[in-house]
């Protein structure tokens, strides 16, 4: 597989645009002065994942595509949808995806085979757990509550900031020699969550505590908060499943894409308490 010539006139498309990685990568491609199209359910040019008829505007004169899918690769019919994505983005010219994926997950591995069989220059990104999931979303509301309470024990895993996953973006979508390759994102240590938990609450001077409860209470609380219920199946596999060792090991990927080591917890603690976004009155 060779990467295609992208024509530098045309635009690439970003979905999940708001996203925590597809704002900013479209941020890095704009800063480059590169055109991009940034899309979502409530972008100029709306995009959605289940309603394929909005893809069409969404792919027209694009050279390029960084693929984010929401909710998760995870959910059950992702993986097809993802393919009849590519499948419709190369008939409409466009050669060049670069797949957001996860580690150790049944589905996203699904969408990844379908993705390689596709005919696309496909790039993967195996991405670890985010960063930011402590300050945007997910864990936020329960970091300003004072306690994080979640169905997982000792394990360990090497997550990631989100500004990294941006980087490597950029880099594969903009430059030659990432076709037909999978790249695995990793911070660069492994740690508990009890142990981040603690550290923010020392970065921004409070008490927050980690519990491990059962996931069968986790999951019931989630189903009473109104999460629908993919996402609950999601939660239970993420937390029965992937959470179980499989992903401790650290990988050197990013280091050799930004020829700079990954982000670590503690900058990025450090730089998100001077935000005050864990801050309570």
């Amino acid at each position: 597989m060779t990467d295609q010539q992208i024509d530098p006139a045309r635009p690439i498309l970003v979905t999940g645009g708001t996203g925590k990685t597809g704002r900013r990568v479209a941020a890095r491609l704009s800063e480059a002065g590169i055109p991009v199209r940034a899309v979502s359910r409530s972008s100029e040019i709306p995009f959605d994942w289940e309603k394929p008829e909005t893809w069409d505007a969404a792919l027209d004169g694009v050279g390029a595509a960084y693929v984010s899918y929401y909710p998760d690769l995870a959910v059950p019919g992702a993986a097809e949808t993802v393919d009849a994505f590519a499948k419709r983005a190369l008939e409409k010219g466009v050669k060049r995806l670069v797949l957001l994926s996860g580690r150790g997950e049944e589905g996203a591995e699904h969408a990844e085979q379908l993705l390689m069989q596709s005919g696309a220059d496909w790039t993967i990104l195996r991405a670890d757990w985010f960063f930011q999931n402590f300050s945007e979303a997910f864990f936020l509301d329960a970091i300003l509550a004072g306690e994080l309470a979640l169905p997982v024990g000792d394990v360990r895993e090497p997550f990631i900031d989100v500004e990294d996953i941006a980087d490597v973006a950029f880099v594969t979508l903009t430059q030659p020699g990432h076709a037909g390759r999978a790249y695995t994102l990793t911070g660069p240590r492994s740690m508990r969550f009890d142990d981040m938990v603690s550290e923010i609450g020392q970065a921004c001077g409070r008490d927050i505590r980690f519990i491990q409860i059962p996931v069968d209470v986790f999951v019931e609380g989630a189903r009473q908060q109104g999460l629908e219920e993919p996402l609950v199946a999601l939660m239970r596999e993420l937390f029965t499943e992937v959470l179980d060792g499989r992903n401790e090991s650290v990988s050197d990927d990013v280091e050799k894409l930004l020829a700079r080591p990954p982000r670590d917890f503690s900058d990025f603690v450090r730089r998100t308490a001077q935000t005050g976004v864990w801050d309570v009155a």
